[in-house]
């Protein structure tokens, strides 16, 4: 099984992966796994990022790749690598989004730009254009510890959830914009 962890950045992907992966997950960070493949086709100096070639990406994960592993795509982009069995979107109210990224050490702009991005739902409005509802699933991590989230997480992926708590759409941040 496939399952991309999603997320704006400061919600908390990469550390649950880690935890994930003490379960027995494989984790594959898609940053780094496209750097070191060359699926890099630029940088965007505005938002300091590389510019990641998706399609070649998808491309290297389905040939390479087995869905009988559990494999845990981390990564912003995770979300839109068609192919993958779940998608799995972290969500963090975005006055605490903010502060996570200012303990960070995030520049003002870059902080406002992914604060704006949650309270937007841009990730989750993104996955639903790519995939079938039924494979998407969203967790408030605002007020959960990383463990709680990675057992969260675990259960999704074994079905054993209750599948109307993790539904898509219950979660909305917009009245934070004004």
């Amino acid at each position: 099984m496939i399952i991309a962890l999603t997320g704006t950045p400061g919600t908390g992907k990469t550390t649950v992966a880690s935890l994930l992966r003490e379960k027995g997950y494989e984790i594959l960070e898609l940053n780094k796994l496209a750097k070191e493949k060359g699926f890099v086709d630029g940088y965007d100096e505005e938002r300091n990022c590389s510019i990641i070639d998706v399609k070649k990406l998808e491309d290297y994960l389905v040939k390479e790749f087995k869905k009988n592993k559990n494999i845990i795509l981390d990564g912003l982009l995770s979300h839109l690598v068609k192919g993958v069995d779940i998608i799995v979107i972290l969500r963090c109210h975005p006055k605490v989004l903010e502060e996570r990224l200012k303990a960070k050490g995030w520049k003002e702009k870059k902080i406002r730009e992914n604060v704006e991005a949650e309270a937007l739902d841009i990730i989750l409005c993104e996955a639903v254009e790519l995939h079938n509802k039924s494979k998407l699933f969203e967790i408030d991590t605002t007020d959960k510890s990383s463990k709680e989230v990675a057992e969260i997480v675990d259960s999704i992926a074994h079905g054993r959830f209750n599948k109307n708590e993790y539904n898509i759409g219950k979660i909305d941040w917009s009245e934070e914009i004004l």
